[in-house]
């Protein structure tokens, strides 16, 4: 299977979308490449144990994309193998009537993992930069001062909320949470396809929602509007990466293998090492148990 690395998929200059490729040829079959996910995610999850008892990194993966471009099923299939009590996911919808009373960024504050565990944001921060710059009249249900109509939402505010996200990210990185922010880039195509899927199969009808149709028509605008959001907040500590999602196998191998390489290089990432004491009495301890 073709070798890729973690930094083959990292945007590390500013991009074009329209011209990066949607999928993605690993040159080997479906079979293996799931084979090849298996192996990632058990060796992922026996890391996740260690960074649980070195209690010292958290684990943001935000995971954003384009309606069908297989968030949910990637989620399942990368962190299969994780102890339920080092992840936890938050998928993140319409703001509640306690979030909408807080500033943005608040909800996802709260939702972040604790050290020692890994947390998976199902849509993301971003939204605030994404969905509502497409329809700019949802930031009015912010109450934001001196906004007072969508006329007040100009450049000058999306910048500020830009660097009001880089800061969140700088912040919660300079205090342990070590963060991965993947776009899963779908075609249209591709997208055209799994919407016909949801209507022709009757177990996936309950996907389906009319405004998956009336948000695809703005297909362009979302475009623009993701790799303005990516070109302006990819950064050293807080990356983001591009991957290829027309083919499914293909994108989860990648998210996984570009976790755990990642991961593996931070070298202080170490189960602790017991107290002099403790190691000095071990057949003693293990002698005690034996004679109950």
């Amino acid at each position: 299977m073709k070798k890729i690395s973690h930094e083959d998929f990292k945007v590390v200059t500013p991009i074009e979308l329209s011209k990066i490729p949607t999928t993605f040829d690993l040159e080997e079959s479906e079979n293996k490449i799931e084979k090849e996910l298996e192996e990632v995610r058990e060796k992922l999850g026996k890391l996740q144990d260690t960074m649980y008892a070195h209690d010292k990194y958290a684990v943001l993966i935000c995971l954003q994309g384009m309606d069908t471009s297989g968030k949910d099923s990637l989620i399942r299939e990368v962190f299969k193998d994780f102890n339920t009590r080092g992840i936890i996911v938050h998928s993140f919808k319409v703001p509640t009537e306690l979030e909408s009373s807080h500033d943005y960024l608040w909800r996802h504050y709260i939702a972040l993992p604790q050290r020692g565990k890994f947390g998976v944001f199902n849509r993301t921060h971003y939204e605030n930069v994404l969905v509502t710059r497409v329809h700019p009249e949802y930031i009015m249900g912010e109450n934001i001062p001196n906004i007072n109509s969508v006329e007040d939402i100009d450049d000058a505010f999306w910048d500020t909320r830009f660097e009001q996200i880089r800061n969140f990210e700088k912040h919660i990185a300079q205090n342990g949470t070590l963060v991965y922010k993947f776009y899963l880039h779908l075609s249209k195509k591709e997208q055209k396809n799994r919407l016909l899927r949801r209507l022709e199969k009757k177990e996936k009808n309950w996907k389906f929602s009319a405004g998956d149709l009336k948000e695809r028509k703005l297909w362009d605008q979302y475009q623009n509007c993701y790799q303005d959001a990516i070109n302006k907040t990819s950064v050293p500590h807080a990356p983001w990466y591009i991957v290829p999602a027309d083919d499914k196998p293909v994108a989860r191998y990648i998210v996984a293998k570009t976790i755990y390489d990642s991961l593996k290089e931070y070298k202080d990432i170490q189960e602790p090492e017991l107290d002099d004491e403790t190691k000095a009495n071990l057949e003693l301890y293990k002698e005690q148990l034996e004679k109950e």
